[in-house]
């Protein structure tokens, strides 16, 4: 049986449409939008966003956020590289059982905060002593199944790993993560693939962990054999380390190799691309390829700032992630971007567009937009019939909101807004969250907090 939600006010593509009756089907998806309609059997006092895309998550990072910023006594330089180290450490103790834990709650925790879909790019393919289970995709699985017990949409993206660095044998500690060749890597996706075929609300794309991660001979082979619809990313120039190894290695810099030695068209989503020239930046939007921002985990890691001027006037295509879930807040994700921006422009200007002056309506799209590109849907409207419902919706009784005229809105939200300001997320035409709190938080909670006192990475 269909029922009708109405709102104060639904943000499409075109602009609001307020007094909003939104009907949706027995399956969650959408059937029509009806403005100034009273016939609905729920008011909802706020305003329909559609539902944040991250583009870049690693779940299992998740149970140590916050946990490598105890610098005292180290005396030994405090980067990326040594925070990785960290984090390979805690790669060698998560079970399958600690992993669905832990991803359980890091989902829900991302629908309190307004996303609606995540895409996994995931590495931690093997048991602890680097043997693959019985069932490839065993890992992947278990994050398919937190997804489901968050309600949140998930395009599973396994990675393949296969060394240690640019002409290095894998170290010890990356032994989870490795398919020694093509072959290995492919049956993973297979099995992936199989995987999420059991499952409503997840797909799967596939990719290669980095340039570093990954033999010369075997990077043409997946990357120049890619040719469905599938999306692929790939991290790519986070670190300026990485780009000066590659320059030693391959006489080029990262993403200037991956061009001129790969068909990269627009299924490529480059994770960070921190570190570029003029003519990479340049040579990306040309070829439609999407960049995958992480403002949050890329501030915590000193990773540097994206030339996003440059890409913007070049009509280049971003989206948002987490990365590392040191930040859950999507709004907190385009404030950084911008904010970076500002501080080395000195202009107030980040996201403006010709004939588009709306900045915050300019961002929430384009993350939106190319977002749904990261999970391997093209879409166009935020709200598209017969598609799954999916939106974040902020209360209107919020004190700046309260008194804000919907040209402000979008602006309000995204650099004046909180968690506090959500109402509630709503996925597949159903509340997965409202007031702060997850439908299934406390049995979510539950688990996660045993799985860390198993672990025992927080004490």
């Amino acid at each position: 049986m269909n029922k009708k939600l109405q709102f104060k006010s639904i943000l499409t593509v075109k602009g609001w449409l307020e007094n909003a009756v939104a009907e949706i089907d027995e399956n969650g998806k959408l059937v029509s939008i009806v403005k100034d309609q009273t016939a609905a059997e729920e008011y909802v006092d706020g305003y329909a966003l559609p539902g944040f895309q991250n583009a870049h998550s690693h779940a299992f990072q998740y149970a140590m956020a916050g946990l490598a910023e105890l610098h005292e006594g180290t005396g030994t330089p405090d980067d990326f590289w040594s925070w990785r180290n960290a984090m390979y450490n805690l790669a060698l103790t998560v079970s399958p059982e600690h992993l669905e834990d832990i991803a359980s709650m890091l989902y829900a925790e991302m629908a309190r905060h307004g996303y609606t879909a995540v895409a996994e790019f995931h590495y931690l393919h093997h048991d602890v002593n680097g043997k693959p289970y019985s069932n490839l995709a065993e890992h992947g699985e278990r994050l398919i199944a937190a997804a489901t017990k968050a309600g949140i949409h998930i395009t599973l993206v396994p990675m393949f790993y296969q060394q240690g660095g640019f002409g290095l044998a894998a170290e010890s500690k990356q032994r989870r993560f490795i398919s020694e060749t093509v072959e290995d890597y492919y049956s993973l996706l297979d099995s992936t693939a199989e995987v999420t075929k059991q499952y409503e609300n997840a797909n799967y794309g596939m990719g290669l962990h980095s340039l570093r991660a990954v033999q010369e001979e075997d990077i043409l082979s997946v990357c120049n054999s890619f040719k469905n619809n599938i999306p692929f990313h790939i991290h790519i120039s986070e670190q300026k380390k990485e780009v000066e190894d590659c320059l030693k290695f391959y006489g080029k810099r990262p993403v200037e190799w991956l061009l001129d030695n790969c068909q990269v068209t627009e299924n490529f989503h480059l994770v960070h691309a921190t570190h570029l020239n003029e003519d990479e930046v340049k040579e990306i939007a040309q070829s439609k390829a999407n960049v995958v921002l992480c403002p949050s985990t890329e501030g915590n890691l000193g990773d540097g700032i994206f030339a996003f001027e440059q890409f913007k006037s070049q009509n280049g295509n971003w989206s948002i992630g987490t990365d590392s879930h040191v930040g859950l807040n999507p709004f907190e994700e385009l404030r950084i971007l911008d904010y970076g921006q500002r501080l080395t422009s000195h202009k107030r200007n980040t996201f403006y567009q010709p004939l588009k002056g709306d900045s915050g309506f300019n961002a929430i799209e384009m993350a939106w937009k190319t977002g749904k590109k990261a999970m391997g849907e093209n879409r166009n409207d935020f709200f598209e019939i017969g598609h799954s419902f999916d939106a974040v919706v902020i209360d209107a009784k919020a004190p700046l909101l309260a008194s804000t005229a919907t040209k402000n809105l979008c602006n309000t939200f995204v650099y004046s807004s909180e968690a506090s300001n959500i109402l509630g997320t709503i996925i597949q035409g159903k509340w997965v969250s409202q007031n702060g709190r997850h439908m299934n938080y406390d049995s979510i909670y539950e688990r996660f907090q045993k799985t860390m006192k198993e672990l025992g990475c927080r004490i």
